[in-house]
């Protein structure tokens, strides 16, 4: 085994796992597990890539301060190749982000600066307009993986290359949450002539109606949720739509449901975002043909989340239910 030069060369090359017994039958399904990255997310593979799209075009220079919007996940990978590259970072983020994650991204040397979460995008105070304030104010350089074709293009390089590999080709179905929609629509681009491609939303957010009726919902049908890190309120330019066959909706009581089913039947303990991924990949399983291959991603870990993953947060939140402790 080789010794790396950093940490972040040991990215990538998750492992693929079948949940046999979160599925046991019909149409088989198989979770990458990115959370085996080494800042435990899936966003790792795209934070390097964003930073060094900044070096490329000139907008990032040494000693520089970078900021991004972020649930947390883009925020601990930016951190770490920010502190391999020499930046300081700032973190603009959703109130309903866990405080494991605000503690985490500080104890990586970045600011964190929370928003509220129950403001329209664009909101002076929503954390995607305080980031676009403080690239403004202090000459940041601002990544924007919702809008950056890095974020897709990693993807493109790496996560459809390994899940391509670790089928040996016999993927059928490849089946992701939509968050900027770069994990899904890179990974896509380089499986999609012969899979079909299923988008995994939350009931609440923008992607569901716009894939079926090429429009934004009306305002009453978007509303907050409590998955973390998938779905939105607008369309990032991140999503690549041409490879998304179909988009399925999950409600939170679904996701978090599959997280415990996961942590109990497949030793898999992770978070909503997985959960939601999971429970969506098995309603496609379930009408697929019985030889069918379903490949889905597990984003994160449960253990960023354990402060909502308790019964006094999911009692709170009216989705506790028997069995889950």
């Amino acid at each position: 085994m080789p010794i790396h030069d950093s940490i972040l060369d040991t990215l990538g090359n998750t492992p693929l796992v079948r949940l046999r017994r979160f599925h046991p039958e019909g149409a088989a399904i198989a979770a990458k597990i990115e959370s085996f990255n080494p800042g435990s997310s899936v966003k790792d593979r795209i934070g390097l890539a964003l930073i060094e799209a900044g070096e490329k075009d000139g907008r990032l220079r040494p000693g520089g301060t970078v900021v991004e919007p972020t649930s947390g996940n883009t925020g601990v990978a930016l951190a770490m190749a920010a502190a391999i590259r020499g930046y300081k970072l700032v973190c603009t983020a959703p109130d309903k982000i866990p405080k494991e994650k605000v503690s985490l991204l500080r104890a990586f040397g970045a600011e964190v600066i929370t928003c509220p979460t129950n403001v329209a995008a664009d909101d002076p105070r929503s954390y995607y307009k305080v980031a676009e304030r403080i690239r403004d104010e202090r000459g940041a350089y601002l990544p924007y993986q919702y809008y950056n074709p890095a974020n897709p293009e990693a993807h493109y390089r790496t996560t459809g290359p390994e899940i391509w590999e670790q089928t040996e080709g016999k993927i059928t179905h490849w089946v992701a949450g939509v968050g900027t929609g770069g994990t899904i629509g890179g990974a896509a681009r380089y499986l999609k002539e012969k899979i079909r491609v299923v988008g995994i939303d939350t009931v609440g957010s923008v992607y569901t109606y716009y894939k079926e009726h090429g429009t934004l919902p009306p305002a009453e049908q978007i509303h907050q949720y409590l998955i973390d890190g998938i779905g939105e309120d607008f369309l990032p330019s991140t999503v690549w739509w041409d490879t998304i066959d179909e988009i399925v909706p999950v409600d939170d009581r679904s996701a978090y449901r599959a997280v415990f089913e996961l942590a109990r039947k497949e030793a898999i303990f992770v978070g909503s975002s997985s959960g939601a991924a999971a429970a969506g990949a098995r309603l496609v399983a379930a009408r697929a043909p019985a030889g069918a291959l379903i490949v889905t991603l597990f984003p994160d870990s449960g253990e960023r989340y354990l402060s909502k993953h308790n019964p006094d947060w999911l009692r709170e939140k009216g989705l506790l239910e028997e069995g889950m402790f």
